[in-house]
């Protein structure tokens, strides 16, 4: 008999490899065909196998369990419509503030959209700290190295949306701005680049967003308007 079923907690082929190998282990089951993209498991077996042995013979990272239509992949607005919502009610909140302002300004609506930004990431991040830590140390150049730095992260993002918030330091907070966008946007790309299903930590542990495009987006806009607002800051 042939069964398939839903397995989660894969980042990589090695997670692959290791997936397979665990469940060719348990007796009767003949043949084993693993999807990293779908986050599936076709089992051929001899007769039917628990699914609490299924999930004894796997590492625990590795959770197993019944496929069926609640399982099968969202679509993309359906997994992305939290960081739509969020640049979306930034967008109008910023565009009515200048609207009502005698002086507003395109530099003006860049770093109140800013100062939402990085509060509303900030804020995410910080409702579960370990978690998100967990998850940027996997693909962050620095926290892989030094973990501490994706708590410092979280705060840096705090302080950078109440300075551009109040307009305080302009100059040193889009440098220190572009320069963590900079960095962290390196790890990024390397992990789409690389094809690697990694969770994305830009809402911390709150909403399960894998690393994609939109990931590069995110920070590459906050790469630009940090360059922009520099070049108009400076004499």
């Amino acid at each position: 008999m042939v069964h398939t079923y839903h397995i989660s907690g894969m980042t990589c082929n090695s997670c692959v490899e290791r997936v397979k190998k665990a469940l060719l282990s348990v007796q009767s089951i003949d043949d084993v065909t693993v999807s990293l993209k779908n986050e599936t498991v076709t089992l051929t077996m001899s007769h039917h196998i628990e699914l609490e042995d299924l999930q004894q013979a796997l590492e625990q990272k590795y959770q197993i369990s019944e496929f069926s239509a609640k399982n099968e992949k969202p679509s993309w607005l359906t997994t992305y419509k939290p960081v739509l919502l969020i640049f979306f009610y930034l967008t109008i909140a910023c565009t009515l503030l200048e609207l009502l302002s005698d002086n507003g300004s395109i530099q003006s609506w860049m770093r109140h959209f800013m100062a939402g930004f990085f509060l509303v990431f900030s804020f995410f991040k910080m409702l579960n700290l370990k978690g998100f830590k967990n998850t940027y140390v996997m693909y962050d150049l620095i926290a892989k190295r030094f973990p501490v730095w994706a708590y410092i992260y979280a705060f840096i993002e705090l302080i950078l949306g109440l300075a551009f918030l109040v307009n305080l330091f302009p100059i040193l907070s889009n440098i220190i701005a572009l320069t963590v966008m900079s960095i962290s946007i390196i790890g990024v790309l390397q992990t789409v680049f690389d094809k690697k299903r990694i969770q994305c930590a830009c809402l911390g542990d709150v909403f399960k967003l894998p690393m994609s495009t939109v990931t590069i987006f995110e920070d590459g806009l906050m790469i630009l308007m940090s360059l922009s607002m520099l070049l108009f800051a400076l004499p």
